[in-house]
């Protein structure tokens, strides 16, 4: 069959024919590998972040996804299994909100045998309930975003009617049933939380949790991100330095997306995510499946590469082997080391929809 290919903008384009896979490790034109994959399991969030959904966007006439437009567990099981014979080690679960899909442990299921390492991103509103099953299931470790401790700001952010202590709660049944560590992520944005910065860094100190401080980022086209907004990472460090003394700690891989720093005293650690100040493209190896089945290269993508008609009209993994190789030796992206103001403003592909 003929598929309609659909050009990345970023980068050399899509549009020739796949060739075949010759089994040889793939390597993008920057020569760096495949080695994660993202899952973005449901592009519907509970949750309304103004980083990420705002409401006055994502609001009730927005169109969702239907039901039949979004890959199967089977499917998207099936895609995992062809690109862990390609390279990926490590797979991570997505949304919008990924437990808000339901019965979403029968797919941890169906991946845990693929032997990589099985993790998930979640807002925590719905972990406390699940985290049991999703650990028998197979599932390794969780991240749970948490902007702040207070709820007054907390809800400035998301939006939403949830309390930072079912948050909490969740963190808490995640460690319990063995989730661990848990790693805990915030969003910084200037004016809104990062007033929070400190207090972060008190409450989850010697908690043997792992937390992390993401700059805000001009992911999709509908959050208002600006420069100005941007607390950038080594203004965090600096603060959270100045209470509790930190030092430098080397990244647990290669390509790791956060910066690790260490309490002297031994209280642990925290990260830093810089995507904004401090470009981390030249090691990035991680290729996304969103919501309906398209491939993306890169968190900042404005259109991807369909994969679900190969995989509802019939073709085999051989063919859908071709396919990624095709994507992936010809992707050059780099959105971070080439930001302006002007590329910020190109209409780019929602966080909710391919993961984030």
């Amino acid at each position: 069959m003929t598929e309609k290919v659909i050009p990345i903008r970023y980068g050399r384009g899509a549009t020739s024919p796949d060739a075949p896979w010759d089994g040889a490790p793939l390597s993008d034109t920057l020569s760096r590998p495949l080695r994660d994959l993202r899952i973005s399991v449901t592009d519907r969030c509970n949750f309304r972040c103004v980083y990420c959904m705002p409401r006055e966007v994502f609001n009730s006439d927005y169109a969702f996804l239907p039901h039949a437009a979004i890959l199967t567990f089977e499917e998207i099981a099936r895609v995992a299994g062809v690109l862990v014979g390609m390279g990926v080690k490590k797979i991570r679960l997505t949304g919008g909100e990924p437990l808000i899909r339901k019965d979403l442990h029968k797919l941890v299921a169906l991946l845990a045998p693929l032997g990589t390492d099985l993790t998930l991103t979640t807002n925590g509103s719905a972990l406390a309930r699940q985290a049991r099953r999703l650990k028998d299931a197979g599932l390794q470790r969780v991240t749970v975003s948490l902007d702040a401790l207070d709820d007054d700001t907390f809800h400035r952010i998301n939006d939403a009617d949830v309390s930072v202590a079912r948050v909490i709660g969740g963190i808490e049944a995640a460690a319990a049933a063995g989730l661990a560590p848990v790693k805990i992520n915030m969003v910084v944005k200037r004016g809104m939380n990062d007033h929070q910065i400190v207090d972060m860094a008190r409450r989850w100190r010697g908690s043997g949790h792992i937390l992390r401080f993401i700059e805000f980022m001009d992911v999709g086209s509908t959050n208002g991100w600006r420069m100005d907004d941007v607390v950038p990472s080594a203004e965090v460090v600096r603060r959270i330095g100045e209470q509790f003394p930190l030092e430098p700690a080397d990244p647990n891989y290669t390509g790791e997306v956060a910066e690790r720093w260490r309490y002297l005293d031994g209280g642990g650690e925290i990260g830093v995510i810089s995507s904004v100040t401090q470009a981390f493209c030249s090691d990035c190896s991680r290729i996304r499946l969103s919501t309906e089945g398209s491939l993306f290269t890169c968190l900042f993508a404005t259109s991807g590469h369909d994969l679900k008609s190969l995989i509802r009209g019939g073709a085999g993994d051989g063919a859908l082997r071709d396919r990624i190789a095709s994507v992936w030796n010809r992707r050059a992206d780099r959105y971070s080391e080439i930001r302006t103001a002007e590329t910020a403003r190109l209409r780019k592909v929602e966080m909710s929809y391919i993961g984030g």
